[in-house]
């Protein structure tokens, strides 16, 4: 399945008084990792694609971690992102973030694809995944 790896640099407000990265914020740089993906097997920024398909995005309807060894301010860590399975209008994602080679944290993610739900805007509801972008998925990094 497609996947995606970046490195960043935690930076002083991930961490909490203790010097380490404060737990939540390890979903924030998830989700930016989903964001990522997402951008480089669609092949055009968020904004864009949420306009070309006309759908509203893909929010979390579940999210785990399993925390291994803690991050500090400073470090350099890699975040592999893999789409690990699709279903008609949903993705489960897996991260493993590394620091200095290491599995420091793995995060999971089901995410589900939505648009304005007809019978009432003010609602939104899941959406096929467009079947190119679930040929990508399928398809792996090039």
């Amino acid at each position: 399945m497609f996947s995606n790896t970046r490195t960043l640099r935690i930076e002083w407000g991930d961490c909490d008084p203790a010097g380490i990265v404060f737990y939540p914020r390890y979903f924030a740089m998830f989700d930016t990792s989903t964001t990522y993906m997402m951008e480089r097997a669609i092949g055009m920024p968020k904004f864009d694609y949420l306009k070309a398909y006309s759908f509203l995005g893909h929010p979390i309807v579940e999210t785990r971690a399993i925390f291994r060894v803690p991050s500090r301010y400073g470090d350099e860590v890699t975040i592999e992102t893999a789409v690990v399975a699709c279903g008609r209008s949903s993705m489960k994602i897996e991260h493993r973030l590394a620091k200095a080679g290491v599995l420091a944290v793995e995060g999971f993610e089901t995410r589900v694809f939505v648009a304005r739900d007809p019978a009432d805007p003010e609602r939104i509801k899941s959406q096929p995944i467009p079947p190119g972008i679930a040929a990508r998925f399928a398809q792996g990094a090039a």
